[in-house]
């Protein structure tokens, strides 16, 4: 017999017939770190990818480096993102490195084919090979490059486990996520920086504690952390659209919840949402925020998007207005190469109270 963590799928349809099937695994948190639901295995140990570049970037704030440098909040964001390299977001990458007295040969990343197709599109055509400003990165290096300078260290290893910046980054993703110095486990990202990994309901609660912080009030604050937490939350809803680009989700996800939400995706199938305290955490049962960790077992991005989008629909976050922004990521249509519908995608799988 299934078990309930065994029947968590996004299948797919073709003419009546299930041809894949997608496990969702889940976590939904309050800021007290209360683990309130759960879809699949809400424990699964998960490599947070780009979905930790919050945490990354709360160490880069609290070395001082955006007042040293006079960096802004649109930068803030930058630094957060998984941007498309739309010229937007590589032309704010250059800025801030000029702003820094860096140049392109300080990032340690390197140049890809960009996450949005119209620009891959446009540079295929230009005959375009991408540099490491470039990356979908490009603003996090940009902003460890920042902060390297501003504690005093080495420029060149700002990318090694061992740089300064580095441990600060560890010693913060572990604070938020209430786990013990060394208890979370690191990898090597795709942009070539340490990458965490932790139980998926560690990364909701990450995001709960960001969605907390980012009340209008903890401006006033006199915890220097929270602060600087509520910081980053703001950067990103404010300026969602240097987190993303254009038609990204989440981009249009902060857009519709107009600065109650943030959203960030990580790579090969890794998502965190934070959701400040409103009406819509009251009726979940929690204390404060919430934070929404989603991880599809294979990694697919587009199953990713609508496994989050039936999750805000089931706990009713947001009014269906803000719900209905990202319909289109919800129940895909599977088209062929002459633009035939021949399936669709269907969430089968219930959000449970834990």
């Amino acid at each position: 017999m299934l078990t309930p963590l065994s029947t968590d799928f996004i299948v797919t349809d073709r003419g009546g017939v299930i041809e894949n099937r997608h496990a969702v695994h889940a976590a939904i948190v309050d800021s007290t770190g209360n683990l309130l639901y759960s879809v699949g295995d809400a424990t699964r140990p998960t490599l947070a990818r780009s979905a930790a570049k919050p945490a990354q970037a709360l160490a880069i704030v609290e070395t001082g480096a955006l007042e040293k440098f006079n960096l802004s909040p649109a930068d803030l964001a930058l630094m957060c993102a998984s941007h498309s390299s739309e010229d937007r977001h590589i032309e704010r990458a250059r800025r801030i490195l000029s702003d820094i007295s860096a140049s392109e040969d300080d990032l340690k990343c390197g140049g890809h084919v960009p996450v949005s197709p119209a620009v891959y599109h446009r540079w295929i055509r230009e005959d375009f090979t991408p540099t490491p400003v470039c990356s979908n990165c490009s603003g996090k290096h940009a902003g460890m490059i920042a902060a390297a300078k501003a504690l005093g260290a080495d420029v060149g290893s700002y990318h090694l486990p061992e740089h300064p910046l580095q441990v600060r980054i560890r010693e913060a993703v572990d604070e938020i996520c209430g786990l013990g110095p060394g208890e979370s486990k690191w990898g090597l990202d795709g942009c070539n920086l340490p990458a965490p990994a932790f139980s998926l309901n560690c990364l909701a609660s990450m995001y709960a504690v960001f969605a907390a912080a980012g009340r209008s009030q903890m401006e006033d604050s006199s915890d220097s952390r929270m602060k600087a937490m509520g910081r980053v939350f703001n950067a990103m809803a404010r300026y969602p659209e240097n987190v993303g680009g254009e038609d990204r989700f989440c981009t249009i996800l902060m857009n519709a919840f107009g600065g109650e939400v943030i959203g960030k995706l990580g790579a090969d199938g890794c998502y965190g949402v934070g959701v400040k305290e409103s009406e819509w955490t009251r009726s979940l049962g929690a204390e404060g925020a919430v934070g929404i960790a989603v991880k599809i077992e294979d990694g697919s991005i587009p199953i990713l998007y609508s496994a989050v989008a039936e999750i805000l629909e089931q706990l009713q976050v947001g009014t269906s207005t803000m719900r209905d922004a990202v319909a289109h990521f919800h129940r895909l249509e599977v088209r062929n190469t002459v633009g035939v519908v021949t399936g669709w995608t269907v969430p089968q799988f219930k959000v449970r109270r834990a």
